[in-house]
Formats: structure tokens, sequence, C-alpha cells
């Protein structure tokens, strides 16, 4: 998976915690909030376990930068 691709997915977590969080704040609808906390963060969670594991597999390679890519 492309860098690109990655930091897209984690811009979609981060809004939808924003939105969640916003929710929250205003005391909006509590089922809504939650879910949009739980997708939100698990976006989050999936990008940055991807992160990993490329960071991982580009060291063993080492034959480029991890930007390069």
């Amino acid at each position: 998976m492309k860098n690109s691709q990655i930091l897209v997915l984690f811009l979609i977590g981060a809004v939808l915690t924003v939105i969640g969080a916003l929710f929250k704040i205003t005391n909006e609808r509590k089922d809504w909030t939650t879910f949009f906390l739980i997708i939100g963060m698990t976006f989050e969670a999936v990008a940055g376990i991807m992160l990993l594991l490329k960071l991982v597999k580009k060291n063993k390679n080492n034959t480029d930068s991890f930007l390069d890519s």
C-alpha cells in the first residue's frame, strides 16, 4: 500500500473522530457519537499498523528511503 493511501485512511479516521467528539461535546444522540468515535479510531489504528508494517518491511530491504515509495 502506498504512503498516500495510508495517509488517506488516517485522515478519514481523524475526521470521523473529530465529528464524534464534537457530537459528544454538544450532547447529540448518544448512539451516533459512539459510532463515529469507534469507527474513526479504528481507521486510525489500521493506518498506524499498516505504516508500522511498511516501515519494518522497508528496513529489511534497505535499498531505498521510506519516503521514496
